[in-house]
């Protein structure tokens, strides 16, 4: 899943830590196997290479998580599509030197997004367009699988866990002298720096920002989250950190908090989410009890050093 990956289990006995470990861990790469672009065997390949032509086979699982994609599409008003990887074919930030796309290279990209154009139901889906469109599970998949984690750990009895993959962090009861978990978020501009922390207790606390994957041309920073409905890079917000009870849902929020840009903070209110955002201008703010009970280092401005 492209990413360093930490779980802490306490159970009774070693045995059985380790037979709940490795369920877990078993379930993660199973849900990467199954769904990872990268691999030509994958449901995600499968789908991809029929573009256009007949409707390919799915199960429940992979029905749910088309469900939950479309309500991040309709929350996010379009700009979170599952259909919009293709727009990395216009924006290449492993690219050497780093380019800006053309116009025409990203309105030939957008051409191929649209969920309007995926045809699906609990036991099929297909790609109505021929000639490159795609679905990509990447933006929701690293997140249900700590989900999964946490599931199938509770399910063999562990009742004080901690889960992070990738950044995303789902926690599994408190820790077992009965404390909150407390987390650092990472500062978006100060490497190994933290701008806030959080308290949770069988919760999630997701992250999403511009840091990862970007490119800086003519003293503008292009980030790897790309607007479904524009093609280009987000500009807004530098993070916004988000806590929910799910993993999925803590991770998508944050995503579309990136992506709505200033209507950010309605949308996640509506959420009943707590969260911590930076602006553009390095300005933070939160909201939320997780926030309220944890320090925030005095909610300095983040600066662009």
């Amino acid at each position: 899943m492209g990413g360093q990956h930490e779980l802490q289990v306490w159970a009774e006995d070693r045995l059985h830590a380790d037979r709940a470990a490795k369920a877990a861990i078993t379930d993660v790469l199973r849900i990467e196997a199954k769904y990872s672009r990268y691999r030509e065997d994958s449901v995600t390949a499968a789908i991809n290479r029929a573009a256009g032509g007949a409707a390919v086979a799915i199960d429940d699982e992979t029905a749910a998580l088309l469900r939950f994609g479309a309500r991040c599409h309709a929350l996010s008003g379009g700009r979170f599509d599952l259909t919009s990887g293709v727009l990395r074919g216009a924006w290449d930030f492993a690219r050497q030197p780093s380019r800006i796309p053309t116009d025409d290279e990203i309105a030939t990209a957008l051409a191929k997004v649209g969920w309007e154009r995926v045809e699906w139901s609990d036991r099929w889906v297909r790609l109505s367009r021929a000639g490159g469109m795609e679905l990509d599970f990447g933006g929701i998949g690293k997140e249900y699988a700590a989900d999964r984690v946490a599931a199938i750990c509770m399910d063999h009895g562990i009742r004080h866990g901690f889960v992070n993959l990738g950044g995303d962090v789902r926690v599994i009861g408190t820790q077992v002298d009965g404390t909150p978990w407390r987390i650092g978020l990472r500062h978006p501009r100060r490497m190994q720096a933290v701008i806030g922390e959080v308290e949770l207790c069988d919760a999630a606390v997701a992250t999403s920002g511009d840091y990862e994957r970007y490119f800086e041309a003519d003293g503008r920073r292009y980030c790897h989250l790309l607007d479904a409905l524009t093609g280009r890079p987000v500009d807004h917000w530098q993070s916004a950190s988000v806590v929910a009870p799910l993993a999925t849902l803590a991770g998508s929020w944050g995503t579309i908090a990136m992506l709505l840009g200033e209507a950010a903070v309605p949308f996640l209110r509506a959420q009943h989410a707590d969260y911590l955002l930076v602006a553009a201008d390095g300005t933070v703010s939160c909201g939320g009890a997780a926030f309220e009970r944890a320090r925030t280092n005095s909610l300095e401005r983040a600066t662009n050093q």
